[in-house]
């Protein structure tokens, strides 16, 4: 009965996504394993760039960091949240097993989401999800971190 995705999907009963509406959400790598130096997150970087994997949703913004990711998705009328996260996050597992001649989970299966406030600054929001390898003492300057992409750059 301690199955850690029972407990994750418990969580989730209940919560709808709003189509158009903006989402902070935080995915880890499976047993938070530091899986994205500069060359395996760069892969994981491009099917996060992906349109086909987003449809009509949009990525305002992310960062990859090592053992986990921050995007600020804004959803389209095709998919909700959980549908583009699973997107998002099987496209770039696909992607990184590929890469590294593997197989297996990239992603834990769950992720923790926050919708974001009509009355919240999305640029102020999108400064904090890039500014975490600063905050994680990953660098001295976002400008040293490759990471990392926001639709104002």
């Amino acid at each position: 009965m301690n199955n850690p995705q029972l407990g994750h999907k418990s969580l989730r009963k209940g919560r709808v996504s709003l189509h158009h509406s903006i989402y902070l959400v935080t995915a880890s790598t499976l047993n938070r394993e530091p899986l994205f130096n500069f060359q395996v997150g760069s892969v994981a970087a491009r099917s996060f760039e992906n349109k086909s994997l987003l449809a009509d949703a949009t990525l305002m913004c992310w960062v990859l960091m090592p053992d986990h990711a921050h995007w600020l998705i804004q959803l389209g009328d095709r998919y909700d949240l959980g549908a583009v996260i699973n997107r998002l996050k099987s496209g770039s597992s696909r992607a990184v097993n590929r890469s590294l001649c593997r197989k297996g989970s990239v992603w834990d299966a769950a992720y923790h989401d926050r919708g974001i406030r009509k009355e919240e600054d999305i640029r102020a929001v999108a400064r904090y999800v890039v500014a975490n390898p600063l905050r994680a003492g990953l660098v001295d300057h976002i400008g040293q971190y490759p990471l990392w992409n926001a639709v104002w750059v």
